[in-house]
């Protein structure tokens, strides 16, 4: 993780199926959207209340990105990690937008109120895990790839 970077790990549960795209260059990057609501218990009362509830913006690429699509749906309750990125852009009509998002490293299911099943797979004989590389580098960006957002 580069120096100035944002860690960030986040339990909540995935608010639809994840979208798996692949970009012209053929980069699989799937997107999702994590919602994750703080519970507190009120003495008072004897029950627990629910905080406001934050939806989190989360991408993935490559093997990664494909392993969430295959196993991952509307409901999983997940652990994600990754680093936080910010995404300035303007619209059409000149107006500054901006955006946080998830960039997520390592994610998977809570094992808290679930069980799960993992299967190991097979290499496909890519070079690394892709994490030593910048997925939206200067370089996808000439070649008009979209954000991870």
């Amino acid at each position: 993780m580069a120096m100035g970077e944002t860690p960030i790990t986040v339990i909540g549960n995935l608010t639809s199926d994840p979208e798996l795209r692949f970009t012209p260059s053929g980069a699989a990057l799937a997107k999702f959207t994590v919602a994750s609501t703080p519970r507190t218990f009120d003495r008072e009362s004897n029950q627990y209340k629910d905080g406001t509830a934050m939806f989190l913006r989360c991408s993935a690429w490559r093997q990664l990105a494909e392993h969430i699509a295959d196993s991952l749906g509307k409901g999983s309750r997940v652990i994600v990690n990754g680093r936080l990125r910010q995404f300035d852009w303007e619209t059409d009509q000149g107006e500054n937008r901006s955006m946080l998002t998830l960039e997520v490293d390592d994610i998977g299911p809570s094992l808290r109120f679930a069980t799960a099943k993992t299967q190991k797979r097979q290499s496909n004989g890519s070079t690394g895990n892709g994490a030593a590389q910048d997925p939206w580098n200067a370089s996808a960006k000439q070649q008009g790839e979209e954000p991870p957002f």
